[in-house]
């Protein structure tokens, strides 16, 4: 039995269509590192139909970026990859933040299932920095009276 005929093929996403015109396929591993991306990439709620699919750390992008981030990154990483994607064991999730403290760069390390084959996969995690300084108020217009 190939790689292709355990994992499958899928939809290629961005959805592409082929030389004859078809919806593009991906199979092997081209299609769990995609779908991979697309669990940690879709955020709770994000799909009408099936609401509990996706990730949570899209409720963590206005955090400040710490040990206690990086800890709860993993968590929801690890939890989302064993719940929605069972052609994997998940080996470990590591978590590094860049030097402006913009990205959470995170490493998923898995193996495939019934394979020896530990692959790596980096999948960027973009947070928004929290300002200390405040934003200046905005004038205030006059209110008019009558």
């Amino acid at each position: 039995m190939g790689l292709t005929d355990f994992v499958g093929q899928g939809v290629d996403y961005p959805l592409r269509f082929d030389e004859q015109g078809r919806l593009s396929l991906v199979g092997g591993s081209a299609n769990v590192e995609r779908a991979i991306s697309l669990i940690i990439g879709t955020a709770y709620g994000e799909r009408p139909m099936r609401p509990e699919f996706g990730c949570g750390i899209h409720a963590l992008v206005f955090e400040t970026p710490s040990p206690e981030l990086s800890t709860q990154i993993q968590a929801q990483v690890t939890a989302s990859l064993k719940r929605w994607e069972p052609r994997i064991d998940v080996v470990s999730v590591g978590v590094k933040f860049d030097n402006e403290n913009t990205t959470a760069n995170i490493l998923v390390t898995y193996r495939l299932k019934d394979t020896y084959d530990v692959r790596n996969l980096l999948v960027p995690f973009y947070l928004i920095p929290n300002e200390d300084e405040r934003l200046p108020r905005l004038p205030q217009l006059p209110q008019e009276t009558s």
